[in-house]
């Protein structure tokens, strides 16, 4: 099937509710956190705001609206009706009506055990952690902020999925322990603190390289079909549906700037996380804990961990290649050049490491 969609389409989609302009999260419209739902799985509204519908269709009636950081109880995931062009069929049972899946990221609850001394080894201290629950609250460390996404949310917070350097603990005057959370790479130069029952540290055999005696791998990325494969000579031994680069801006508008670079491309650095920023004021981004990211093409362009939409299919991207948590790691991990956990991070020369091939087709 071949992503076909126009500037009608992606309007009416937009105008639907569903939220497709949120290339980057919407993080001034965010919720205080909500008494946590039962069940296994969750979905976290990712968006400014997404209808409840009485059926898995854009035409159904609303029965009411949902905003950014409320939290759902994910019965099951459904195909249901979108229109015409669009890629993304896939809605979100819950106990009250159906949601648009692209609208809804997936998560859970499983908070941990917190730890009382940090790893190190003998150039530093500190551990990379992942986020375990749906939403963690931070208390921001330096007295003026850095970031200019601090400076317009009302609650700075870090979302499941998302991966961060932890370089500090403390207990409170209430007893709860925190972890003191930063930024190696990218960081604009803000520290918080938070709950340490929010974080899972990652450990080092999680980084352990995928098939690391193969030499002929590659990945395949189809603009066309929103997809990413990865071959080891002609033998396809992953697949996953993702996200490129968007084709229309808020307005409806045709860009050029937001295009996945066509390949062959090699890998040339990878980090564990990473914050990214960049664009004007009004289409800019300022993201922090972008896991899994490798990078391929100019000074940004990368395959990367996504929590700020579930919309995989769809172009929806400011030029990076969108993957799932789980997706994204695998990834990194069967790519090269391989990465220690300390530091976290590496830059390769050419010829670089793991071939992407961004293709129309």
């Amino acid at each position: 099937m071949t992503n076909k969609i126009s500037r009608r389409d992606f309007l009416k989609f937009s105008v639907a509710g569903f939220g497709l302009v949120a290339i980057k999260p919407r993080l001034d419209w965010l919720q205080p956190v909500q008494e946590i739902p039962q069940g296994e799985n969750l979905g976290r509204i990712c968006v400014g705001s997404v209808n409840l519908r009485i059926r898995p269709s854009a035409d159904a009636q609303s029965v009411g609206k949902l905003y950014q950081d409320q939290l759902v109880q994910w019965n099951r995931t459904v195909v249901g009706e979108l229109p015409t062009g669009l890629m993304n069929r896939t809605w979100v049972e819950t106990p009250n009506g159906y949601l648009f899946a692209g609208s809804v990221q997936p998560v859970k609850n499983n908070p941990n055990q917190p730890v009382s001394t940090l790893p190190s080894n003998e150039k530093e201290k500190g551990m990379w952690v992942e986020v375990t629950v749906p939403i963690v609250d931070l208390s921001l460390v330096n007295t003026v902020a850095v970031g200019n996404w601090i400076n317009v949310v009302q609650y700075p917070r870090l979302y499941y999925s998302q991966v961060i350097w932890v370089d500090d603990i403390r207990t409170t005057s209430e007893g709860k322990v925190q972890y003191r959370v930063n930024e190696k790479y990218g960081n604009p130069g803000d520290i918080f603190w938070a709950a340490a029952e929010a974080f899972r540290p990652i450990t080092a055999d999680e980084l352990s390289p995928i098939n690391p005696d193969v030499s002929d791998k590659r990945i395949e990325v189809s603009v066309a079909e929103q997809t990413l494969s990865c071959f080891e000579g002609k033998k396809e031994v992953y697949f996953c549906r993702v996200s490129t680069g968007a084709k229309y801006d808020a307005d409806g508008k045709l860009v050029d700037n937001w295009m996945t670079p066509p390949g062959p491309h090699p890998i040339w650095r990878k980090l564990l996380s990473i914050h990214m920023a960049g664009g004007a004021t009004g289409n800019g981004w300022d993201t922090p804990g972008i896991a899994w990211t490798s990078l391929f093409s100019g000074e940004g362009v990368a395959i990367h961990s996504t929590f700020w939409h579930n919309n995989y299919g769809m172009p929806v991207s400011h030029g990076c290649v969108n993957a799932s948590p789980e997706d994204s790691k695998w990834i990194f991990r069967w790519t090269t050049p391989t990465v220690s956990y300390y530091p976290g991070d590496l830059t390769v020369s050419m010829p670089g490491g793991t071939i992407v091939n961004v293709t129309d087709g």
